[in-house]
């Protein structure tokens, strides 16, 4: 078996090769989730401000429309 070190609260651990690729599979997964929300939030925030700045919130139909008037 191989053997690698990981970084556990500060600490060199000694694990196998399949924990250590776990641990930073886990590590990089949770990474990609935080990035992924933070860009939805960041996406809606500036929507939602585009609204407010146009003056309201309106449908996809309503939207349309108040280009013929």
């Amino acid at each position: 078996m191989t053997k690698d070190v990981i970084n556990v609260d500060g600490e060199d651990v000694l694990v196998r090769e399949d924990t250590a690729k776990a641990f930073h599979g886990v590590h990089w997964a949770v990474t990609v989730i935080i990035i992924c929300l933070a860009i939805m939030l960041f996406v809606t925030v500036g929507l939602f401000y585009s609204a407010y700045r146009n003056g309201g919130i309106e449908s996809p139909a309503q939207a349309s429309n108040s280009n013929t008037r």
